[in-house]
């Protein structure tokens, strides 16, 4: 049989592995928080529209987004430099396969000059369209709620061209199926 300060040992032991676990799991699964946006931006949140929103293409032509009205747009802003951008990218090119029927656009937004995204596109082509960020102002990931500038960072636009969704890092299979299913369900 133990004795009281083996199984008090044993005790702290336990509700010490237990706070770790918790500790571990609340921050490997919270959302980042976001800085406020610099002064006089103004920025998109869940609801707002983003129909009148454009950017030049890979070839300089301006592109708004309510080019692609009355689909789910999925906008992903990545850079050639972004380890987890590069890594999503063929997940979303499937995407845009798979789901185009659908009514689904995925839009690339790279957050690099011209030069380095044709590039990189060369050895990855997408097959979506790719808009060009890096030189708007404001930054279009701060006007789309990414006040941190951190990438890559994923937004869903409804049908109806207005803000569903946001997500800071790489989207999962997992969270574009809910997705869709939310927009899909939407049919605004």
């Amino acid at each position: 049989m133990m004795d009281r300060r083996t199984l008090l040992i044993l005790a702290l032991a336990c509700l010490a592995a237990a706070g770790g676990w918790w500790l571990q799991d609340r921050w490997t699964n919270r959302t980042p928080r976001q800085p406020p946006a610099p002064a006089g931006v103004k920025t998109l949140a869940v609801g707002d529209s983003a129909s009148n929103y454009a950017l030049p293409d890979m070839d300089g032509n301006t592109t708004a987004l309510a080019k692609w009205h009355g689909k789910v747009v999925l906008l992903n802003f990545w850079a050639t430099w972004c380890a987890p951008c590069r890594q999503e990218m063929p997940m979303l090119a499937t995407l845009q396969r798979e789901h185009a029927a659908d009514g689904l656009q995925v839009v690339g937004i790279a957050m690099d000059q011209p030069p380095s995204a044709a590039a990189f596109l060369k050895h990855l082509p997408v097959g979506y369209p790719i808009l060009i960020g890096i030189d708007a102002d404001p930054v279009p990931t701060t006007t789309f709620g990414d006040t941190a500038g951190l990438l890559p960072y994923s937004v869903l636009i409804g049908r109806d061209g207005r803000i569903l969704k946001a997500k800071l890092g790489a989207l999962d299979s997992s969270t574009i199926k809910d997705w869709l299913d939310e927009a899909n369900a939407s049919k605004s």
